[in-house]
């Protein structure tokens, strides 16, 4: 039986109907010594507005915990990623980049949908640390499946990259956001 496309509605979305994770790169001299992370975003939760006759009607929200991030691959590096490396990055992105206790949620909330079904941009406006800058979502559906991705650079919302070594290993500014998702109705 072949997968439903999704049609002009309202959906639910969710870490129940689909995946939102951060990718990300190091730069530096001591780039080698680090690993390009991928973080899951564990609790989230958005609302997806679908016109497919005019997708100027269409719009997305989204809110994220910050703190439900987990580490799921940590590629590159001259050793492999460890428990107890997991648990050191997710406590210094918690409480010491992204202020968690103080900032507990991200919002994005559109402000313009244009495109096709098969390629869509969103442009948007994303709040991380009580900081709202635009941002741009690149998009497609695909039968019932909704993805795509957005490049936040940290430094326009005030976030100083992770650096290590004497800034010699260094979390590069630009983080990728992608989603994948197949949303209720």
């Amino acid at each position: 039986m072949a997968p439903m496309a999704l049609t002009s509605g309202t959906y639910a979305l969710g870490p129940a109907s689909g995946t939102l994770r951060l990718r990300t790169g190091r730069s530096g001299l001591g780039r080698r010594a680090g690993h390009d992370l991928t973080i899951e975003v564990t609790r989230w939760s958005g609302e997806a507005v679908i016109d497919l006759d005019d997708p100027s009607a269409c719009t997305v929200t989204a809110e994220m915990d910050p703190a439900s991030f987990e580490v799921v691959e940590g590629g590159g590096g001259v050793m492999a990623l460890t428990a107890a490396d997991r648990i050191e990055i997710l406590k210094t992105v918690r409480e010491k980049i992204l202020k968690t206790r103080a900032h507990p949620v991200i919002r994005f909330r559109s402000t313009e949908v244009s495109g096709t079904p098969s390629a869509f941009t969103i442009e948007g406006e994303l709040t991380i640390m009580d900081v709202t800058r635009p941002v741009t979502v690149h998009g497609r559906i695909s039968g019932e499946r909704l993805t795509g991705e957005a490049t936040v650079v940290q430094t326009r919302w005030g976030i100083k990259p992770y650096s290590a070594l004497f800034g010699q290993l260094r979390l590069a500014d630009e983080v990728k956001i992608e989603f994948d998702s197949e949303p209720t109705g």
